[in-house]
């Protein structure tokens, strides 16, 4: 088959998988008791149409775009990174602790304030590399686990002002919460048209580039993706597994760790309103995980994943509004998730059909 007949195959089944995927989110729609086609509007209103919609969905999408990015840096190395929700939490109050206690001029804070939250993530990741490259935990269970001790871990800190709880004073009515962020230190927030989001918007998207130019055009980039597809040849061309394993490992969790810091320092009313809550991470390492492989664990297609589920989940909002469930974009995205991962799976299952009949033949 020839480059473009095989380029045709794949965009059709694409075509088909998502057609299929909105056709039965129609029917569970209408079986729920609502209209799929105002629902379809109320999702759009709620993510770009109305008055600051599109800049509180791009805020959503950095640090989903930020999660999805460490995520396709793991995957290259072929290792199995879920752990993003507690690699985010803990970069969230790497930069909760560290930002008050060293203080410092807003824009300074800011840049410390960012790169504890990249270091304590990065930190947590590297816990699940040493357990892999020490103990031979596989990365996929050990990762997991640590999510969950993320969150008795900052459950733990959020009680104890000497680590990150607030003062009587700042607390108000509320409990377990961190200081709030003061404004000069919080990330800027520019108003375009009437939208405003965090400039983390353009880091993302820089960073977005940087991945994809990294693992494309670098030796590094080369090489971990020559770990990622055939381990034993890449060792014995002198690639160290150990090490550009675990170094893969330690930048995807300092990716979820700076979206943490990011969400904490320029999410505003989304993400706690400039302060560390129980359920700060809401899920978006979670779903920085689903974007990951929505794009097919590739940067750039991440960018347009990421602004997908942002809108899924800015426009939840206004589904109510319909008379359905918000939580019907939650079935959304998983169906919609589903139907990117169907080509592959069918590509690769006819290939090697087709593979096993040539060799039959030759026989």
């Amino acid at each position: 088959m020839n480059r473009g007949a095989r380029l045709a195959e794949w965009v059709a089944l694409y075509a088909l998988s998502v057609v299929v995927a909105i056709a039965l989110s129609s029917v569970i729609v209408e079986a729920t008791g609502g209209d799929w086609w105002p629902v379809v509007e109320a999702l759009v209103d709620g993510s770009i149409l109305a008055s600051g919609r599109w800049g509180e969905t791009l805020g959503v999408a950095a640090p989903l775009l930020l999660v999805a990015l460490g995520t396709v840096i793991s995957a290259k190395a072929g290792l199995i990174n879920i752990g993003q929700e507690g690699q985010l939490l803990m970069g969230a109050a790497f930069a909760v602790y560290f930002s008050f206690r060293i203080g410092g001029p807003g824009p300074l804070n800011v840049v410390v304030l960012l790169l504890f939250g990249a270091l304590g993530g990065a930190v947590w990741a590297s816990l699940a590399g040493l357990l892999r490259y020490w103990r031979g935990v596989p990365e996929v269970l050990s990762t997991l686990l640590l999510v969950f001790v993320a969150i008795q871990a900052v459950g733990y800190g959020l009680k104890w002002q000497w680590l990150l709880l607030a003062d009587e004073a700042s607390r108000g009515n509320r409990n377990l919460v961190s200081e709030q962020l003061a404004k000069n230190n919080r990330i800027p927030r520019p108003d375009i048209f009437g939208n405003e989001f965090p400039i983390t918007v353009y880091v993302a998207l820089a960073l977005a580039l940087a991945v994809a130019y990294v693992l494309a055009r670098t030796v590094w980039g080369f090489r971990l993706r020559m770990l990622g597809h055939n381990p034993r040849a890449a060792q014995r061309s002198g690639v160290s597994s150990t090490t550009y394993g675990a170094t893969a490992l330690a930048i995807g969790g300092a990716f979820a760790g700076l979206a943490g810091a990011a969400m904490f320092a320029g999410g505003g009313f989304s993400f706690g309103n400039y302060r560390l809550v129980p359920g700060f991470s809401d899920n978006i390492g979670w779903t920085g995980l689903l974007v990951a492989l929505m794009a097919r664990e590739r940067a750039l297609p991440a960018v347009v994943a990421a602004f997908v589920f942002a809108m899924l989940r800015t426009g939840a909002g206004f589904v109510n509004s319909t008379g359905v469930e918000s939580r019907i974009t939650d079935v959304v995205q998983g169906l919609l998730v589903l139907a990117l991962l169907v080509p592959p799976a069918v590509i690769f299952l006819r290939d090697r059909r087709r593979a096993r009949a040539a060799a039959t033949e030759r026989v």
